[in-house]
């Protein structure tokens, strides 16, 4: 006997924000009232849960290159993770490094971000003539700050090279840049195979 197919499907950015308990007390009631009764929609929350936790486990193992917030800092530091941070200023540059010991690296890109609606970061390596550009990155305008967190295993296997990053502020008026920031990266002995 197969299920019936659901007539009106949860979107997934609904079942994202239930999962993650963003949703008002009545919406979070509608879904869970509907997944309940719909194999279907409780199977897409399944799978929505577990790509939710695949993701945090990518994140806490600073797999990924990722954009985050002081709370996920302060989460790493309290768990007594190793963390090496280092702070720019627009038009700055910093010689920095990844130790063996190092369980994240943390770039704070300081930048005036109040009435920013929207910021592009576009990264290019020494080594490459191309530049990457992650769209709509996520930022607190009253923080003036941007925080990044390279992969870690990416930064231990890098030659000694530049980074340069901007930011920039993208609105219905076009662009601007509000920040350019170079890493000048150096292996660290701890670091390197034999």
């Amino acid at each position: 006997m197969t299920d019936p197919s659901c007539t009106a499907p949860i979107p997934w950015d609904t079942l994202f924000a239930y999962w993650l308990g963003e949703l008002e007390p009545d919406s979070a009631e509608q879904v869970e009232e509907h997944y309940l009764g719909c194999a279907q929609c409780s199977q897409r929350l399944e799978q929505a849960a577990a790509l939710a936790r695949g993701i945090r486990d990518l994140a806490r193992r600073s797999s990924v290159n990722m954009v985050v917030d002081d709370g996920f800092v302060s989460r790493l530091r309290e768990e007594g993770r190793q963390v090496r941070e280092y702070r720019l200023t627009p038009n700055g540059s910093v010689n920095c490094t990844v130790t063996a010991e190092d369980d994240f690296v943390v770039g704070r890109l300081e930048a005036p971000l109040t009435g920013v609606q929207r910021i592009d970061m576009v990264t290019r390596f020494s080594f490459t003539d191309a530049d990457q550009r992650q769209e709509d990155i996520p930022f607190v305008a009253d923080s003036g700050v941007v925080v990044v967190s390279p992969s870690i295993d990416a930064l231990r296997a890098m030659p000694a090279s530049s980074l340069r990053v901007q930011l920039l502020a993208v609105d219905n008026q076009g662009e601007r840049i509000i920040g350019e920031y170079t890493f000048n990266h150096t292996p660290h002995p701890s670091t390197l195979s034999d």
